[in-house]
């Protein structure tokens, strides 16, 4: 008979994605029973399968990432509802993701965490691009950096701008106008992709540098998103908010991975 400890250390050693199942499983039925409701009963279903390909290809660091966004993310979705409720710019559900909302956040990571598990596997081999293990876990990391920065920008300048901007033309616009940016909304946002990006580091995701690479990718991408919402988002039906929402993940993964190996380019040249 194995005793637990070795019963686990098989399981997180050998089993990665036996643990990400039991793992959600668990979760996912206090979920269900649980009086806050953070996702829709489908919203659920989907965010246990992310949490299993997640923990499966990047094991507990990249969980913790993804858990970080969606319980901060969700908390943020929440300050002000009454209010912004009222006001007509709430989300919708009061903020319960449902399908859509969990791969508009989490596609571009998604496919991220799979590249670096098709590296470690040795399915896929990029020998000529220099430590791309190494950029797509900063991808990972900056996408989420990215989609909290939205969140929190976007969340908190509905609920305490004072002053609310078109990106466009820098003229007064409503809170809660597609492509709307305020100082309150855009210093949240800039604290959030640090405070994510700093945990990416803390688990040994990302170096110091990286740190800095996805607090500026977060930072050009949500403005970039902004910019979409002011100019053609409402233009194109099939534009949606979750669309727009992998565009903007993605450009913040492109824009970190850009930098990196920029910056490792000039370093070694």
């Amino acid at each position: 008979m194995l005793n637990s400890e070795v019963f686990f250390s098989y399981l997180t050693l050998s089993n990665p994605w036996i643990v990400g199942l039991v793992l959600n499983s668990i979760l996912g039925a206090i979920a269900i029973v649980a009086p806050k409701k953070l996702l829709t009963p489908a919203g659920l279903l989907h965010g246990c399968l992310l949490g299993v390909l997640i923990w499966g290809c990047l094991g507990w660091q990249g969980y913790a990432v993804v858990m970080f966004y969606f319980l901060i993310g969700s908390g943020v979705t929440r300050i002000g509802m009454a209010e912004k409720e009222a006001a007509g710019i709430a989300e919708k559900r009061s903020g319960a993701r449902g399908p859509e909302n969990v791969w508009g956040s989490a596609l571009t990571a998604t496919f991220c965490a799979l590249g670096v598990f098709l590296l470690n596997t040795g399915w896929v081999s990029l020998s000529s691009i220099p430590s791309a293990q190494s950029l797509l876990l900063l991808g990972y990391v900056a996408s989420f950096s990215t989609k909290l920065s939205d969140t929190c920008a976007s969340e908190i300048g509905k609920a305490y701008g004072k002053r609310t901007f078109l990106i466009t033309t820098l003229q007064p616009v409503p809170r809660g106008v597609e492509g709307a940016i305020s100082l309150e909304g855009t210093l949240a946002g800039a604290i959030a992709s640090l405070l994510i990006a700093l945990l990416g580091y803390t688990v040994g995701m990302i170096d110091l540098m990286g740190i800095l690479w996805c607090i500026i990718a977060a930072f050009i991408a949500t403005n970039f998103e902004s910019f979409i919402g002011a100019t053609i988002q409402e233009k194109f039906d099939w534009l949606t908010n979750e669309l727009v929402n992998i565009i903007n993940t993605s450009v913040g993964a492109i824009v970190a991975i850009f930098l990196a190996f920029l910056h490792h380019f000039l370093t070694r040249h």
